[in-house]
């Protein structure tokens, strides 16, 4: 994390164009905020579906297992790891993400649910940055992203919120806390907003549920609003 100026990474992992997409214009709503308060200089913008992180592949596993092996590692010496041109291209498609990730102050992410869960190009971009040890000091066993902010715009077509009959199918938020609390992310530093039954207008098994939706997107909306105004 970086100790001078603010740093905000920003990825979105929606397909859709901002006009059709609530996770975009939410994750937008605390850019815009952010960058009005800090400046462009600090600001990282990834658009996950537009420009896909590579899949990892044989070479990304068999470099990352021979890491693990050699114990605490740190993220220069990797390279030396490397053995072949398959494993040295990985790294060198690996690196750059890390390197942008611990740099953050803070991450925002704009995701929508795709089929219970996160969408591939998001899973493919945690994928290629969960390189073994990267977000541990090797010298004094520190986790790295503990100071670091991580703000997520979810948005889901239906509803899957606390106590709905679709409660126990969100794989969405539960995976999200998860991973962040295992590469050492703290709790605290971990916000997630959520829009429920973004569909409902054009569902019509779910048009019933259309002002429930509009309390929630203006809930998540005013939410990424007071979150931007912390930092």
């Amino acid at each position: 994390m970086t100790m001078d100026r603010p740093t905000l990474l920003h990825l979105d992992a929606s397909p859709s164009l901002p006009a059709d997409s609530v996770s975009r214009r939410l994750a937008a709503r605390y850019a815009e905020a952010w960058r009005d308060r800090h400046g462009t200089d600090g600001y990282r913008y990834r658009d996950l579906s537009a420009d896909p992180v590579p899949l990892t592949d044989g070479g990304y596993a068999l470099l990352g297992q021979r890491v693990e092996r050699g114990g605490a590692v740190p993220l220069d010496k990797v390279a030396e790891f490397a053995e072949g041109v398959a494993e040295q291209r990985q790294w060198a498609l690996t690196l750059p993400l890390i390197s942008e990730l611990l740099a953050a102050d803070t991450l925002l992410i704009g995701t929508p649910m795709y089929n219970l869960s996160i969408p591939a190009a998001l899973k493919a971009w945690i994928d290629r940055v969960t390189f073994p040890g990267a977000y541990t000091d090797p010298a004094t066993g520190e986790r790295l992203l503990s100071r670091t902010r991580v703000v997520v715009a979810a948005a889901r077509g239906g509803g899957y919120g606390p106590g709905t009959p679709m409660e126990a199918f969100d794989f969405q938020i539960p995976y999200l806390r998860a991973y962040f609390a295992r590469i050492g992310v703290a709790a605290a530093n971990l916000h997630i907003v959520v829009a429920e039954l973004t569909r409902s207008a054009d569902i019509p098994a779910l048009a019933q549920f259309q002002g429930l939706a509009a309390s929630s997107l203006a809930a998540a909306r005013e939410a990424m609003g007071v979150l931007a105004a912390e930092v």
